[in-house]
């Protein structure tokens, strides 16, 4: 049996940290969804500049827009809404199948509006209503003005994947800041099922401090804020305030683990996925770690409710001088930082191609 088959049985979805119109047309994707078990798809900026950057598969789909597309950003939007629609027609029946659980793809907005709540919840209503798909995830980033907008988009039906997330509190405020979204539309009698999911970076932890920690605590760091974070993710779910919101019909806002390719040469492709498989959760990665999980024919143990060694690991970081709390703001915002170049690249690419 695949190592993806394993992870999927043992309750986690696995979806695909990437799209190009090269991977939907020569049928790969759909190779993933039938022989590695993959049931949904994520993408962002830097994603979608390799994938115009570097092919002419888009060269066609660029003329055609650009007659009827007043700027490089809402070209990019018209073309980039073609590979998500043909994405999700792939997962539509695995999101029927499991009765909208599972099944979803995801698509960013501009991060330039990252800490712009208004803009940010009006851009992603219109974004959603624009691909008309059920299954469109659009993503939000967990930032301090982005909690606003996850609110708001909640509210207003629109499916969020927050982004961006790194510690428990950043975590904890965007689950509330959901919450708030569900409980407004129970109040203004409105259906209360509007998916979610929260998306913790993990890989970039252990990037950040891998020259300022001893030897045998490379590569720990991301596994135990993970751990640290799916402990809470299980009390969060099971509170008094989640219950009376699912009474109404609401379901839970799921943990989603991104950044999961390793970024260390020397750690093996899988540690990540192997370290965080828990059930109700979705673990997306890049094709690489996907292929290698495939093929890895080691045990796979779930992830204890508890979080298993998650605190011990933390507190010898905190030994070492690592303080979680100022490294999290400090990743969140490179984070933003980053996508915003990579948007930059891609508009440009565009204007290029043009």
């Amino acid at each position: 049996m695949k190592g993806t088959e394993r992870l999927h049985g043992l309750g986690q979805s696995l979806w695909l940290d990437y799209i190009s119109r090269d991977l939907l047309n020569s049928g790969k994707l759909k190779l993933y969804i039938d022989e590695f078990s993959v049931t949904g798809l994520t993408s962002n900026p830097t994603i979608f500049d390799q994938a115009i950057n570097n092919s002419t598969a888009y060269d066609a789909a660029i003329r055609q827009h650009s007659h009827a597309s007043s700027s490089a950003e809402e070209l990019f939007f018209a073309v980039a809404l073609e590979d998500i629609s043909c994405a999700a027609e792939l997962f539509r029946s695995v999101h029927e199948r499991t009765n909208r659980v599972d099944g979803w793809v995801s698509l960013e907005l501009s991060p330039l509006l990252a800490h712009d709540s208004a803009h940010s919840a009006s851009a992603a209503r219109d974004l959603f209503e624009r691909a008309g798909l059920p299954n469109l995830f659009i993503k939000i980033p967990g930032t301090k003005e982005g909690l606003g907008a996850i609110e708001e988009s909640i509210f207003a039906g629109v499916p969020v994947n927050v982004t961006l997330l790194f510690s428990r509190e950043q975590y904890l405020a965007a689950a509330d800041a959901y919450m708030r979204g569900i409980e407004r539309r129970i109040a203004a009698g409105l259906n209360a099922e509007v998916a979610s999911v929260a998306s913790v970076f993990i890989s970039r932890w252990d990037v950040a401090v891998a020259k300022r920690v001893s030897p045998q605590l490379r590569d720990r760091l991301g596994i135990a804020m993970g751990k640290r974070i799916y402990t809470t993710f299980n009390s969060v779910i099971s509170s008094d305030r989640s219950h009376r919101l699912y009474n109404f019909g609401a379901r839970p806002q799921r943990l989603l683990w991104g950044s999961t390719g390793t970024k260390n040469p020397e750690a093996p492709k899988t540690l990540y996925a192997a370290a965080l498989a828990a059930p109700f959760t979705v673990n997306t990665m890049p094709e690489d770690t996907l292929n290698a999980l495939a093929a890895n024919s080691d045990t796979i143990d779930s992830l204890p409710a508890h979080g298993g060694d998650g605190e011990e690991v933390l507190a010898q970081f905190a030994k070492e001088a690592i303080d979680v709390g100022a490294l999290a703001e400090q990743l969140q915002d490179e984070g933003a930082k980053s996508f915003i170049n990579s948007w930059n690249d891609l508009i440009h690419v565009i204007e290029k191609k043009l």
